[in-house]
């Protein structure tokens, strides 16, 4: 930024893409947000500010002139999640417009899962899923169906560091108990408060890092329970497959979708990679998406615009 003459800071980006971009300013080293603009990320770590630069035309992730579904929220006592205060827990559910809760067949769901330092609202303050869903579905891109976004973590201290990444220990235990806690609090609630089916043909699982480390492990380690996995950037550079994976296999897994990717800059480009190859190396079969970008939301975005469109088209 440069000073003129009054004493304003001033900077001038290149012509954006339209996108919804994050923003912070630093002073003297220290990261500030700008107290200007009310818009800002929904994170448990740290804090930046949103700025949305339109198109010609809106953008999938935008608010538009169509049937809108309905966010509920709900907090409830885990008793498997660790950490918590006062053990209470919350997950979002996305139900789409005209939902009825007597329609003569269940609308299938998907477990869609935020990354690591954002909260249950990371996928819609930030994300915008409920409204891509709103588009995708006003355009006839995608069947109804009920979204529901958890906390997803096992254990809250997961949160205290991000060289947590490096503790593979610590990594496989936040896994595995929200996997727990997905399966045996979230599950069963979400199945008795609304009207979704109960046939693992019609669940779907995903996530962007974090979220689609627990997806594919969580979504391959329980076959009896999902028929579609999607991975974002999926966090997988200390996954032991040999162990965490050792029991994959087409027929037993019988998946309508494996769906891995990630952007090409982003760090973990090398290890999504590897988890395909791993996977081929099984027969499963895998369809991998590689989108120019980096570890950020502009590519998860764009990843639920593309993802959400091939689920439960079969059924």
């Amino acid at each position: 930024m440069e000073k003129d003459a009054a004493g304003v800071w001033t900077a001038t980006s290149p012509v954006l893409p339209p996108e919804i971009y994050n923003y912070t300013f630093e002073a003297d080293g220290d990261l500030r947000i700008d107290p200007a603009n009310p818009y800002t990320t929904a994170n448990l770590v740290d804090i930046s500010n949103l700025l949305t630069v339109p198109g010609e035309r809106p953008q999938p992730w935008e608010e538009t002139n169509v049937p809108h579904g309905t966010l509920h929220r709900h907090t409830y006592t885990s008793g498997i999640v660790v950490g918590l205060p006062q053990n209470q827990s919350r997950y979002y559910v996305y139900t789409p417009p005209g939902y009825d809760a007597k329609a003569k067949k269940p609308y299938p769901v998907l477990y869609l899962l935020h990354g690591w330092s954002d909260s249950e609202e990371g996928w819609t303050a930030v994300g915008q899923a409920d409204l891509i869903f709103d588009n995708l579905l006003a355009d006839g891109k995608i069947k109804p169906m009920v979204v529901v976004m958890p906390l997803a973590y096992g254990d809250m201290s997961f949160l205290n560091s991000f060289s947590v990444w490096e503790d593979s220990a610590a990594i496989d235990r936040n896994t595995d108990l929200f996997g727990e806690a997905l399966l045996k609090e979230i599950l069963p609630r979400v199945e008795s408060e609304y009207h979704v089916s109960k046939d693992r043909n019609d669940r779907a699982i995903a996530g962007l890092s974090m979220g689609g480390l627990e997806s594919v492990e969580v979504g391959l380690s329980h076959p009896g329970e999902f028929g579609w996995i999607g991975g974002f950037s999926s966090a997988v550079h200390n996954l032991d497959y040999k162990r965490k994976l050792a029991g994959v296999e087409p027929k037993t897994a019988n998946l309508h979708l494996l769906w891995i990717a990630c952007g090409t800059e982003d760090s973990l480009i090398d290890p999504n990679r590897k988890l395909v190859k791993f996977l081929k190396s099984r027969d499963m079969p895998v369809t991998q998406i590689e989108t120019p970008g980096f570890h950020a939301w502009m590519v998860w975005r764009d990843n639920l615009v593309h993802f959400a469109p091939l689920l439960f088209q079969q059924r």
